[in-house]
Parts: structure tokens; C-alpha cells; sequence
């Protein structure tokens, strides 16, 4: 989270605000009829949570695909536990191999080693396949693109490149700072023999390409230059019972005061059902045509 705006004054939600294990439970058990497939706990960093192994053993109970997105700086030292938990695999965000385009994104003094060591303790403990996130921003880190490619090559580890988003109100995100997904594409083919992969189901965010050599896959997330919201298939639910039907969204609906107040399994589903039917987000359509800025939810709240 940004440090001028999450000082060591903020004023943080006290616990009673934010959802607890059981709760977060509840709420998927009551959902999963409605078609949940995944589960990801993102953040923030969810490694920050307390006991958060509880929660995953939760979570492993039901029939899903259970994941985790972290920055990796707390994996190496948590992987087996949350295997042993019930997690299936995870998805680390590492925007460049240097330090110091790796600090400069990340807002952090923390090296690149340690998140290295913390994939290599995720596979070891087996939360593969393991994918890598990289967000791409002109004149920062394009040239992470190749390195973390050649660097991946071969290792079991899928590498996917994110255009840069303007997600939240800010990062200060501007257009002309984008990488498109072909350019991306044009400097990977300059070095690397690819070809594209089929997608498997309806939803997929990521582009993806396999090394013709069997070195692996290479992803692209492409919600600028190219959208995807006519398929998208994603809500999100913040750690205070908020559900977002969109990344960009600028506000939720609100979960918590109905479960806190005994609302049903199938009352919780009518009410989502509802939310799901009524929503209209496709802002990663409308940006270019949009004429006034939107106030829209920080990723540090509602994770990727």
C-alpha cells in the first residue's frame, strides 16, 4: 500500500469491522451453488493476516481450485504450512530481477532474492504450477519482460505480464505509459520460439503462449489494449464484507450486515444473484471514451 497514504498513524478497520474466518466461510459456502469454481485470497498482502492457515484449511473443504496471490517477501517461510493447509498453488508478483526496478515498483526495500526464495520454497512445498505476475510500465521495467522470460525458461514457473492498469484513483496511471500486448509480444519473439494456446475455458484472463522448445508458458493480460468484461466471470470480496463486481468499481455491496443479521444460505444467494444480474461494469471498455476522472476502489482493498 502506498506509504505517503498507509503511514504508521493510519487509522486501520478495528477487528470488529473485518470479516472473520468463519464469516468468509459462510458466505462462500452459501455461494458455491451459484457456480464458484475458484477461490484466490489476494490482498494487500494476505500473508499478513493472522493465522490465515485456518482460513485456507477452511476454504480447502470445499470443492474449488484455492489459490493465493502474495508479493512473496513472507512465502518462503509459509509455503509448507499453507500447503499442509489445503492450498492448492500460488501466483507471486515479481516486476523486474534487479533491485532496483524491483524496489522502485514495488514501493519496498525488499530484494529481489527474497521473493526468488520464496518461489522456490512454494514449488519445493508443491503450490504449482506457480505463476509469476509482472505488471509492465513504459520507462520503468520494460525490459524485465525478456529477463524474467529467459530467467523462467524452463523452471515450471509460468510468467505473465500485466499492462499497466488504472486501477484505484492513485498511481498517477496515464496511457502513454502502457505496454501493449503486442509490443510485449514483439520483444519475446525476438528471442523466444512461441506459439499460442488454446484457451481452456470461458473467463480466462491471460493470453497465453507455450515455448515450442517445452520451456513453459508466457501469459498476457491485455485489459487495455484489449478488454475482456463481456466474459469476465469475477467478483471480489473485501476483508470487510464488501462484493465487488468489477476491478474498477467504485463502490460494493455490502454482505456483512446481512450475515452479521442471520440472513440464510439462500437468502445470501438471492442477494448476490441479484447484485450479479444488475451489474452493467465495463469500464476497461469505456476508458477511451471516458470524458471526467472516477473515483474507483484501490487494489490494496479488493486484491488483482
Amino acid at each position: 500500500m502506498p506509504r505517503e497514504t498507509f503511514g504508521a498513524d493510519f487509522p486501520y478497520l478495528p477487528r470488529s469491522e473485518i470479516l472473520d474466518f468463519e464469516e468468509i466461510d459462510a458466505i462462500v459456502r452459501a455461494l458455491l451453488p451459484l457456480g464458484i469454481r475458484k477461490i484466490r485470497l489476494t490482498g494487500g498482502e494476505p500473508l499478513l493476516r493472522r493465522d490465515l492457515e485456518l482460513l485456507v484449511g477452511m476454504l480447502s473443504r470445499h470443492d474449488v481450485d484455492l489459490a493465493l496471490t502474495t508479493n512473496g517477501t513472507l512465502l518462503e517461510h509459509s509455503a509448507a504450512g499453507l500447503a499442509r493447509a489445503g492450498l492448492g498453488r500460488v501466483t507471486v508478483s515479481l516486476d523486474a530481477l534487479d533491485d532496483a526496478t524491483f524496489q522502485a515498483m514495488s514501493d519496498s526495500n525488499i530484494s529481489v532474492n527474497r521473493v526468488l526464495e520464496g518461489i522456490s520454497a512454494a514449488q519445493e512445498a508443491g503450490l504449482g504450477p506457480v505463476k509469476v505476475n509482472a505488471v509492465v510500465q513504459r520507462g520503468v521495467n520494460e525490459h524485465a519482460v525478456v529477463e524474467l522470460a529467459r530467467y523462467f525458461h524452463g523452471t515450471g514457473v509460468s510468467v505473465r505480464f500485466i499492462e499497466y492498469m488504472d486501477v484505484g484513483s492513485c498511481n498517477g496511471w496515464s496511457q502513454a505509459e502502457v505496454i501493449s500486448r503486442d509490443e510485449m509480444l514483439k520483444l519475446l519473439h525476438a528471442e523466444f520460439d512461441l506459439e499460442p494456446v488454446v484457451a481452456q475455458e470461458l473467463g480466462e484472463v491471460a493470453r497465453r503462449w507455450r515455448h515450442v522448445d517445452g520451456g513453459g508458458e508466457i501469459g498476457i493480460i491485455s485489459s487495455v489494449s484489449e478488454p475482456f468484461c463481456g466474459d469476465c466471470c469475477r467478483a471480489r470480496l473485501s476483508a470487510d464484507g464488501q462484493l465487488y463486481t468489477c476491478l474498477f468499481a467504485s463502490a460494493g455491496h455490502d454482505l456483512k450486515e446481512p450475515l452479521r443479521a442471520g440472513a440464510s444460505d439462500s437468502e445470501l444467494r438471492e442477494l448476490v444473484t441479484g447484485i450479479w444480474q444488475g451489474r452493467s461494469d465495463r469500464y476497461s471498455e469505456e476508458r477511451a471514451e471516458m470524458t471526467e476522472d472516477v473515483q474507483r476502489i484501490e487494489m490494496s482493498y479488493i486484491g488483482g
